[in-house]
């Protein structure tokens, strides 16, 4: 698995566990519904890391937790 399709499958769960819309995050974490489409969707090749932080801060995680997760552990490396 590669590193964005990671980060959207870990924004996916978090959502899920949490009963949330992915417009809802958008709109807790301050970003806009297209730039939150776009990672999930695939669309971001490369999604920043301040993204990253804003989306973990509307859902009350530390970033270490976001990344403390399986879907991480055997990532491909994208050069």
């Amino acid at each position: 698995m590669r590193v964005v399709e990671a980060i959207a499958k870990r924004i996916l769960n978090l959502c899920e566990e949490r009963n949330i819309s992915i417009n809802k995050l958008a709109l807790m974490s301050g970003l806009t519904q297209s730039t939150v489409q776009s990672i999930i969707g695939g669309k971001s090749k490369n999604p920043k890391i301040l993204t990253v932080v804003r989306i973990c801060d509307s859902l009350d995680i530390k970033l270490e937790e976001f990344f403390a997760d399986k879907l991480f552990d055997n990532l491909d490396i994208e050069l």
